[in-house]
């Protein structure tokens, strides 16, 4: 049996970002997210931040030329689609979709954070897989 530590998944997203306090920043006050550990580099640059979104946690690290920024897209499932994409627009992010109700059950808005990361914004319809 695999051990992951209390909060963790088995898979953990872990982002490499410039100006990873700005990116942590944009998770917190954008997205909800919850600050539960920051370790700081000797020249006070991320070297490890976990952040609790919902009951997934997300890695965060200064970018460095061993370790360049990486953006990805993340599918984020929240309460409320219209509200979530309301507060990532008014944290800096850029619209790439309207919140609109898609056919797999899903109401759904995307947004790009400033540091190129897409994260599509979805509340869930219906109880149930995918279908």
């Amino acid at each position: 049996m695999t051990r992951t530590p209390p909060g963790f998944q088995q898979l953990t997203p872990y982002a490499f970002m410039r100006d990873a306090d700005a990116f942590v920043r944009f998770l917190v006050d954008g997205l909800g997210a919850q600050l539960q550990l920051c370790h700081r580099r000797p020249d006070s640059r991320i070297a490890n931040a976990q952040l609790q979104l919902g009951d997934s946690m997300l890695m965060v690290s200064e970018a460095s030329a061993d370790y360049p920024p990486m953006p990805a897209s993340y599918y984020l499932f929240v309460d409320d689609a219209h509200a979530a994409m309301a507060r990532a627009l008014a944290h800096g992010a850029q619209p790439v979709m309207a919140v609109a109700d898609m056919p797999y059950g899903d109401r759904q808005g995307g947004v790009r954070d400033a540091h190129g990361n897409l994260w599509w914004l979805s509340q869930r319809l219906v109880d149930g897989p995918y279908s």
